[in-house]
């Protein structure tokens, strides 16, 4: 195998393209998300208005994500791109016209809240075609040999733009305010709209065009349950996120708990991210692609030790370091698992693997906070995340006995395939 270039795909001008409206895309969409949870809660001073907003962006992106998959298989990748950006950008704009002072003087606030929840539900729609079709046009820009490479890059790229998004928001708000924040955000949209033209059009590699729905939907999930690796890599990652999803409760642990305010909660909540960040960067410059599998199980065990540790600690420094490497553990475990999803998945069923990646992903992260709310309450905050970490570790041992082909999985070799074939 060729000597290891840590900048590869950066060398790719589309690539770059690429990352730069991703990194727009994100922050715009993770800014968002903050300041309509900040207004919606002003409007209604409820709680469950909070996770109302989430029901509606999590049920449409779950229940259409098949079906996006399956479109997004059938598409030219960098059209359909354009096309889901547009539609986001009219959503964007829509949130920032109802927050207009003429709306709020001349409508109810029920009727302001319940037009916010519609562009959410509609949000969500989009959010089940963002996925698939990211990675499918991915997999166009960049050659196979730069898989892993472009998957660092990509992953650091989303990572730090949702961590940069999330803490503007909250500066914005105060500085700007709620209306002039979300013209923030349709300016970034449409920034991205623009950029994005200077990708090339992409072939489209799938050879049952017009294939029907519920045919190519069910060979698309026979296709995951079929490759181990595959299979492996998205369980790990929805039990670990589903049953150690500690960052839900994180208010409730610096608050009662640690009692350090809202400038400790800000630090523990920062830290899990500046943990994962900085791996990606490191698995820039130091490949992780031999005995990826092992690595994989060994990054997600020691997710779970963190989360216990952290489930445990009464001090606050010691709890942010345990938050800081579950960050580490994440990020490893996140480059892994995006490499194996690109070298393992066939051009022509990119969609519909990333869009079954999205369901197992995306529902794992509501449901998670779910889990940790409900057990929370049943057994007690500090015994609800201990025992979310501990389930993350029986399952990585489960998976690593019933899934030996996984533990000896390398993707070394079919990098240097890629290679040959380049």
């Amino acid at each position: 195998m060729t000597r290891n270039d840590p900048y590869a795909a950066l060398r790719i001008k589309e690539f770059n393209i690429f990352l730069l409206v991703r990194f727009a895309l994100i922050f715009g969409w993770s800014m968002q998300f903050v300041v309509i949870e900040w207004q919606v809660y002003a409007l209604t001073k409820d709680p469950l208005s909070l996770g109302i907003i989430g029901a509606c962006e999590f049920f449409p992106a779950f229940f259409m994500a098949p079906f996006a998959g399956h479109i997004v298989d059938q598409r030219e990748k960098r059209n359909l791109f354009i096309k889901t950006i547009a539609a986001f950008s009219l959503i964007s704009f829509g949130l920032f016209w109802l927050t207009t002072s003429t709306i709020e003087a001349s409508w109810s606030k029920r009727t302001i809240l319940y037009s916010i929840y519609l562009l959410v539900f509609f949000g969500g729609l989009l959010r089940a075609f963002f996925g698939p079709t990211i990675f499918s046009l991915v997999a166009l820009i960049v050659p196979k040999k730069l898989y892993p490479n472009a998957a660092t890059w990509s992953s650091s790229t989303w990572q730090i733009s949702r961590v940069l998004g999330v803490a503007f928001a909250g500066f914005s708000i105060g500085w700007i305010g709620v209306h002039w924040s979300l013209c923030i955000v349709f300016g970034l949209v449409m920034f991205a709209l623009l950029v994005v033209f200077r990708i090339k059009k992409k072939p489209i590699l799938n050879p049952k065009i017009g294939e029907p729905i519920l045919q190519s939907l069910t060979e698309g999930v026979r296709f995951v349950f079929k490759t181990k690796a595959i299979l492996g890599a998205l369980t790990l990652d929805m039990i670990s996120v589903l049953f150690g999803g500690a960052v839900a409760l994180l208010a409730v642990f610096a608050q009662d708990i640690l009692k350090v305010g809202p400038q400790g909660f800000g630090i523990l909540v920062a830290a899990p991210s500046v943990g994962a960040f900085l791996t990606m960067l490191i698995t820039a410059y130091i490949p992780i692609s031999k005995n990826a599998g092992m690595k994989l199980l060994i990054a997600i065990f020691g997710f779970g030790i963190c989360i216990i540790i952290f489930g445990l600690s009464t001090s606050f420094w010691l709890s942010v370091i345990a938050l800081f490497f579950s960050g580490v553990t994440d990020g490893v475990s996140m480059v892994i698992r995006q490499t194996i999803l690109q070298l393992k998945t066939p051009d022509n069923m990119r969609g519909r693997v990333a869009s079954v990646n999205s369901m197992f992903v995306g529902s794992s992260n509501e449901l998670g906070a779910l889990e940790s709310g409900v057990t929370a309450k049943l057994m007690g905050t500090a015994r609800a995340v201990v025992f979310g970490g501990a389930m993350t570790l029986i399952t990585v041992i489960t998976t690593g006995i019933a899934l030996p082909s996984f533990r000896k999985l390398d993707l070394v070799k079919d990098i240097e395939e890629h290679e040959k074939e380049s």
